[in-house]
C-alpha cells in the first residue's frame, strides 16, 4: 500500500484524484484549506493552508509518504486579493517542496496549466515552447514550475493541463451551463469556429498515478484528442440536453474590446487570458506523454462538457447554495455577463 499526499484534495480535481487513489487500494493524505467532506478508512484529512509551514510539516511527519501530487492553487476568479493568490501558488509550492526534501519524499507531480500561454501559436504547443503568461494565475504557475525545478534531488513531473472537465466541474463554466439550462442563446465569439482543448479529469488522474512511478523529472503536455470547434461542442451539449438554446455569434472585435473594458472596470469574471484566447485555437501536442508514460485520453471535449453540464442541471439548486468550497466546485459570479443573459 502506497501513501500519496494530494494537496487541494477537497477541490474538484484533487477530490477526483484522491478517490481514484483510494479506489486503487492505496492510502491518501488530503491537504486542503477548505473542509474535505469525503470519508474512507485509508483517508487522512488535514485542513491546513500550505503556506503554514509548521502545519504542513506535521502532515508529512505523521506517516511515511511515497509521493505527492500538488494540485492546490488559488484561481484568479476565486481570489479577490492578488497577493493571496501569489503567496498560495508560489510560496505554498516552495513549502511543499521543502517538506518533501526534509521528509525524504522523492516522487512529485505538479498540475500546471495552459495559462502559461496567452497567445495562439498557429499550431499545437510543445513542451519546449517558451511560456508567455498574460495574467497573474499563469505567472504564478510558471513561477511554481521554476521553483520545482530547483529540487534536482526529487523526481518532479510537471503536467501542463488545459481546462479539466467531469461531473462537478463548475467555476466559469457554470455561466455557460446556466444559459443552456434556461434555453437562452449561447454566445460564441467569432461564431465559435476555434478549437480549444480540454482534459477529462479521469484521464488526468490516470496520468498523475502513472507519473508517481516515473523514474525521473519531466514535463508533459496533456489533453484530449479529436478536438472539434467550440460551436460543435456547444451544439452537442444542447442537442443531448434537449435545450431550446441556440449557438449565436458575437463579432470578434467588439466582443473582445468589451471584455477588456469590463475587466478594467472589475465587473467581469473574465480576465486577460480569457479575452485573449476566447476566439483562438489552443491545443497541446501530447505526443511526449503518450510515448513516455503510455498514457491515452478516453473522452472527447463534447463528451466531457456533456458530463459536466448534466451534473449542473441535475444539482443546480444545491450548487447555487454552496459556500466554503473551492472555486471549481461552485458557480462563478456572472458580473456584467448577466446583462447579456437578459437579452438572450
Amino acid at each position: 500500500m502506497k501513501t500519496v499526499m494530494v494537496t487541494g484534495g477537497a477541490g474538484f480535481f484533487g477530490g477526483i484524484l484522491k478517490r481514484a487513489i483510494l479506489e486503487s487500494g492505496d492510502r491518501c493524505i488530503s491537504v486542503d484549506i477548505v473542509p474535505d467532506p469525503d470519508e474512507h478508512p485509508n483517508l487522512d484529512k488535514r485542513q491546513i493552508d500550505i503556506r503554514d509551514r509548521e502545519a504542513l510539516d506535521q502532515a508529512f511527519a505523521n506517516a511515511p509518504i511515497d509521493g505527492v501530487v500538488h494540485c492546490a492553487a488559488k484561481l484568479a476568479h476565486g481570489s479577490e486579493d492578488p497577493k493571496d493568490l501569489w503567496t498560495s501558488n508560489v510560496d505554498g509550492t516552495r513549502n511543499v517542496m521543502d517538506a518533501m526534501r526534509k521528509h525524504g519524499v522523492r516522487q512529485h507531480v505538479f498540475t500546471s496549466s495552459n495559462c502559461l500561454w496567452g497567445e495562439a501559436m498557429g499550431r499545437p504547443v510543445l513542451e519546449d515552447d517558451a511560456p508567455n503568461p498574460v495574467e497573474l494565475y499563469g505567472r504564478s504557475k510558471l513561477e511554481g514550475e521554476r521553483i520545482i525545478r530547483e529540487y534536482t534531488d526529487i523526481n518532479c513531473v510537471l503536467l501542463r493541463c488545459p481546462t479539466i472537465l467531469d461531473f462537478g466541474r463548475l467555476g466559469l463554466l457554470s455561466i455557460l451551463f446556466e444559459f443552456i439550462d434556461e434555453g437562452r442563446r449561447v454566445w460564441a465569439v467569432g461564431g465559435g469556429r476555434n478549437r480549444y482543448q480540454f482534459i477529462y479529469a479521469g484521464d488526468l488522474a490516470n496520468a498523475c498515478m502513472l507519473a508517481l512511478d516515473y523514474p525521473s523529472s519531466d514535463i508533459f503536455n496533456i489533453g484530449s484528442d479529436d478536438v472539434k470547434s467550440i460551436a460543435e461542442v456547444y451544439e452537442y451539449v444542447i442537442r443531448n440536453s434537449k435545450s431550446k438554446a441556440k449557438v449565436a455569434t458575437l463579432p470578434r472585435g467588439p466582443a473582445i474590446a468589451a471584455m477588456k473594458l469590463a475587466y478594467r472596470l472589475k465587473i467581469s469574471p473574465l480576465g486577460p487570458y480569457h479575452y485573449k484566447m476566447i476566439a483562438e485555437d489552443f491545443l497541446f501536442d501530447t505526443s511526449r506523454i503518450k510515448e513516455r508514460l503510455g498514457w491515452r485520453p478516453t473522452l472527447t471535449n463534447e463528451e466531457m462538457l456533456w458530463r459536466a453540464y448534466r451534473y449542473y442541471s441535475e444539482n443546480r439548486r444545491e450548487i447555487e447554495a454552496r459556500q466554503d468550497v473551492s472555486a471549481h466546485r461552485k458557480a462563478a459570479k456572472m458580473g456584467v455577463i448577466r446583462l447579456l443573459k437578459w437579452v438572450s
